[in-house]
């Protein structure tokens, strides 16, 4: 006997599916960022569009959601370009305090790259903390910097991005 197969419930692949435009997308401050790979895992799932931002070259997957964005090498210029991209359907991954600030003011959904949420309430604190250390260690030979990045950071950040996208493809 022939068992007859349900195509309603098979997936199509991937290349077949019909393409959704997301208004959602993620920008990535893509300079020294060690959850890249993560955020590709994440959007191909959730079929949303990134754009990689750095001040040089750097290699990314060739993919139709995946997009390289190469700036000047000014001071902030890669900062400027993600800020001026940034809206209130933006997924910001950054570990910039202050660049988070600005994408906050423009109304961005801003997660650092431990998983930890960059928000309206937290980021003053987070800002007066920086300068704190930066006098610390200017003055008092203060040499300590974040705690290292380990896989806990790496587990956290995943969950942040899926929460993100999700609730910003609910609202939106």
């Amino acid at each position: 006997m022939v068992a007859l197969f349900d195509w309603a419930l098979c997936r199509r692949p991937f290349h077949a599916r019909r393409r959704r435009v997301s208004a959602v997308k993620i920008l990535v401050d893509a300079d020294a960022c060690p959850v890249r790979d993560e955020v590709y895992k994440v959007a191909w799932r959730r079929e949303v569009p990134v754009r990689v931002v750095s001040n040089s070259h750097m290699r990314v997957p060739a993919h139709p959601l995946v997009e390289r964005v190469v700036v000047s090498d000014k001071f902030d210029a890669a900062d400027d370009w993600i800020v001026e991209a940034a809206d209130a359907a933006t997924v910001v991954v950054t570990g910039d305090i202050l660049l988070a600030d600005r994408c906050l003011k423009k109304g961005a959904t801003v997660i650092g790259h431990n998983g930890k949420p960059f928000t309206a309430a937290s980021i003053g604190g987070a800002i007066a903390t920086r300068a704190i250390m930066a006098d610390l260690r200017s003055g008092a030979g203060v040499t300590g910097g974040p705690a290292p990045f380990v896989k806990a950071d790496r587990s956290r950040f995943l969950q942040a991005l899926d929460e993100a996208l999700a609730r910003l493809a609910r609202s939106g």
